[in-house]
């Protein structure tokens, strides 16, 4: 995550966003708002009625304590207004992060063309707009210094362009006309030089609109798993509900007839409000959580379903190893000195500037101490790379050094491919099959000979020193990334447009369960749709128009945001640092919601079932006393078991918010492990902590006199 985005999780936490939370919480308390969450609605219709019995009890002299019922009544309205917090607290974050997102689509005005087809940036005639007035198919010139005021694709030129407002890093990138790197979005700035941007989106919904819709939460749909998850929450509370009206019905036949306060108090005590309060937040804080690490994502539903991945598609180049091969190896042929070798390849590497040559030169410095040469007497003639040559090098008075192709190479040193020496050829030949590229080093010295009656003539010696291995390196700590996948049972797969064997062995360097060489989008398409067909989930990762079918077809498809326009709108995730590795976060952050649903719902449940063995002792012992022997609790009264659990009740929501926003820690377990660390961790706890807690309140409860 960037240095920005941790600071604005940090600026998250002050006092003024839970203030703020704390109004949008009793907002929230409108009934129509919370008749989606069955569980709480029940209990603010409790706390409702409830509230009524204590101003009846209190203002008309009532049948009950009105003291006693006005405590339950405020604790009840806690236990809502406390979920209504979760809620609030988790919409706040996600408005947080968009409130500086707002911020760059207001008074941003833009240059428009009303002559585009201008030979020259500055021909024709600028109009200044507002940004919010421009349509698809408008042509605006940004300069240097200008924010960009719309997403679109550039038509002409080349900038540098700073996206830290949308990216959070404040390294600026190139955006050209052309490509895959055309593409740009509405806040960005243009630092230098100068673009001209067709525009590809509506007003309202453009990239950064979008975000700002997403960030937000307050619109989120519900997810599949939490539609059934309310479903049960809600089976349970109508279960509780039967439960309490035959206690009553039982309490009656017995003589012992407890107060209407009591029984609805003994419902919500009941019912699982704990995760019924805490669901909602649960999955806001999930978006909230990808956005932190600057993913955005088009519903719940895209999170839950990385949460459920079985089948994960990962590029090759940039993603498993760093994108440019480099040099790994120096291997001198038999009577060479590996140190002579590694200085050849020093010098020829001098004048190129490609990654693999700077590689070369870092290579040489690391394994044999070597500097850079000082070459102030000697005056080389340095010889660039040439895509015609396929070699680059150095020439001196005496002496010609190049590094290249193999068969360039041996072409510069007159020699036919079989007269190379075979170690040389069984050293290609090992590089090649490893998935590698091999570049000869050749020297050639001047000779010179006197014919006779003729002057002296030049001739070359070559010799062939040896070979350099260049490879596509596997970023370091990858192969340890999947080996967790696959203990999660998830299968990875790597794609890449290698060769067959290439393609093998970086795959299994790198540690993946399967690869898909020379890939077609086609092939991709096919691949997913198969694994579909078997039942498994699949996510991938790409920022090409080429990879869009994919990335739609796929259940999870991030894009690039340095993508295409096509590609980000084929995705239900956008990445906006364009880290293709960050996917196997994007699991791990849906696994982690789910997990965090789960352990939840599993302290919930067992939280209730405590109660329910806690609590209805004291309150029936007197009724029945063979239920002496199950109150090993011995609370100091019935009313003061009924008001401690109806505390305990509300104060172990507030307890629960910061877990259910920050989410249960991630492990990389299987199903069977994490189940039993649920059952372990949630489940005992949840059984055991309602007989502390309550416990413990009723001993305060008794010493104050409240009940």
């Amino acid at each position: 995550m960037s240095m920005k985005s941790e600071a604005r999780a940090r600026a998250l936490l002050d006092p003024a966003l839970i203030i703020e939370a704390a109004g949008v919480a009793v907002k929230k308390l409108n009934p129509a708002q919370l008749m989606r969450n069955p569980v709480i609605f029940v209990t603010e219709v409790v706390a409702a009625l409830v509230t009524i019995l204590a101003l009846r009890d209190s203002l008309w002299g009532g049948a009950g304590p009105s003291f006693f019922s006005g405590q339950i009544a405020a604790w009840l309205w806690f236990t809502v207004l406390f979920a209504t917090f979760a809620e609030a607290l988790a919409e706040g974050r996600g408005k947080a992060q968009a409130a500086s997102l707002r911020a760059t689509r207001s008074d941003t005005m833009a240059k428009r063309l009303i002559d585009p087809q201008g030979r020259d940036h500055l021909d024709g005639v600028v109009e200044i707009v507002s940004a919010l007035s421009l349509r698809p198919g408008d042509v605006v010139l940004v300069e240097a210094g200008d924010v960009i005021p719309s997403d679109g694709e550039i038509v002409e030129g080349m900038a540098s362009v700073n996206e830290s407002a949308i990216t959070g890093e404040s390294a600026p990138v190139i955006r050209e006309a052309g490509g895959d790197r055309s593409a740009v979005t509405g806040g960005t700035t243009v630092l230098s030089d100068w673009i001209k941007l067709r525009v590809t989106a509506q007003p309202g919904e453009t990239f950064v609109d979008r975000m700002i819709a997403l960030v937000e939460g307050a619109e989120r749909q519900k997810t599949p798993n939490e539609l059934a998850l309310s479903v049960l929450l809600a089976g349970l509370t109508l279960i509780f509900l039967i439960a309490v009206v035959t206690l009553y019905g039982l309490a009656t036949y017995s003589g012992a007839v407890p107060s209407v306060v009591v029984l609805v108090a003994l419902l919500v005590t009941l019912i699982p409000t704990t995760i019924g309060g805490l669901l909602s937040a649960i999955g806001i804080a999930g978006m909230n959580r990808l956005v932190r690490f600057n993913v955005l994502a088009t519903s719940g539903r895209a999170v839950e379903a990385a949460g459920d991945v079985d089948t994960l598609l990962l590029d090759k180049t940039g993603t498993i190893t760093f994108g440019n091969r480099m040099a790994a190896e120096f291997i001198a042929l038999p009577g060479v000195d590996p140190r002579r070798l590694a200085e050849a390849a020093l010098l020829a590497s001098l004048s190129d500037e490609t990654p693999e040559g700077r590689s070369i030169v870092a290579l040489a410095k690391a394994n044999f101490g070597l500097a850079d040469p000082d070459l102030s007497g000697d005056a080389p003639d340095i010889v660039p790379f040439a895509a015609h040559t396929r070699l680059s090098g150095v020439d001196f008075s005496s002496r010609r050094l190049r590094k290249g192709a193999v068969d360039s190479a041996l072409k510069f040193a007159r020699l036919a491919p079989d007269e190379a020496p075979p170690e040389f050829r069984a050293a290609v030949d090992r590089i090649s099959r490893a998935g590698g590229t091999p570049l000869a080093v050749v020297e050639t010295r001047a000779l010179q000979t006197r014919a006779a009656g003729a002057d002296a003539v030049a001739m070359h010696a070559s010799e062939l020193l040896g070979l350099i291995h260049l490879k596509d390196v596997v970023k370091p700590g990858i192969k340890a990334r999947f080996a967790e996948l696959r203990a999660m049972g998830i299968k990875t797969v790597m794609i890449t447009g290698d060769n067959p064997l290439t393609a093998a062995a970086i795959a299994t360097e790198a540690g993946v369960d399967d690869f898909l060489a020379e890939a077609t989008p086609e092939d991709k398409l096919k691949f997913i749709r198969k694994e579909q067909s078997g039942g498994r989930l699949v996510a991938m990762c790409g920022d090409g128009t080429n990879d869009a079918p994919a990335l739609a077809q796929a259940d999870v498809g991030v894009a690039m945001q340095t993508g295409t326009q096509a590609a980000r709108e084929a995705g239900n995730m956008v990445d906006l640092d364009s880290d293709p590795t960050k996917l196997i976060e994007v699991v791990e952050i849906g696994k982690q919601l789910l997990m965090t649903r789960g352990s939840l719902t599993t302290f919930s449940i067992a939280n209730d079932v405590a109660k329910y063995f806690a609590i209805l002792p004291a309150l029936f012992v007197t009724a029945y006393p063979s239920l002496s022997a199950l109150n090993v609790m011995h609370l100091a009264s019935p009313q003061s078991a009924i008001l401690s659990a109806v505390i305990f009740n509300a104060v172990i929501i507030v307890a629960l918010i910061p877990l259910a926003l920050k989410g249960v820690t991630y492990r990389a377990v299987g199903a069977a492990a994490l189940l039993r660390r649920n059952l372990l961790v949630y489940g005992l706890g949840g059984l055991l902590a309602p007989f502390v807690g309550i416990k413990l309140i009723d001993v305060a409860v008794a010493a104050l006199h409240l009940a």
